[in-house]
């Protein structure tokens, strides 16, 4: 191994009460894999609510209002450390896919 690479943090939950306020906690957690942005989407009734934005988790989610806004029962977070692509709000995830029976959350 040449040298040591850091990667993306990622948290998920699944079937749990604020599910959102608990995946900040988890990316802030993971804060040390990825300072560039990060987001979360929870899902909540079969819909999606979504925050993202560059920089640190606790600038994000600079408010209890951001947070509480990330209604459901599960939830899917991530934090960038850029290996490809810009550092830009294009490339922040989670991305939300559609496809022929709905749609879905995923990061990478």
């Amino acid at each position: 191994m040449e040298e040591i690479r850091d990667k993306c943090g990622v948290f998920g939950i699944y079937g749990v009460r604020n599910a959102g306020a608990l995946t900040y906690l988890g990316l802030y957690a993971l804060q040390h894999r990825g300072q560039e942005s990060c987001g979360i989407i929870s899902a909540n009734n079969g819909g999606f609510h979504s925050r993202m934005g560059m920089g640190l988790v606790n600038e994000v989610f600079s408010s209890a209002e951001d947070i509480n806004s990330l209604k459901g029962r599960s939830a899917i977070g991530h934090n960038r450390y850029s290996t490809t692509g810009s550092s830009s709000p294009e490339n922040i995830q989670p991305l939300v896919m559609n496809y022929s029976r709905g749609c879905l959350a995923r990061t990478s």
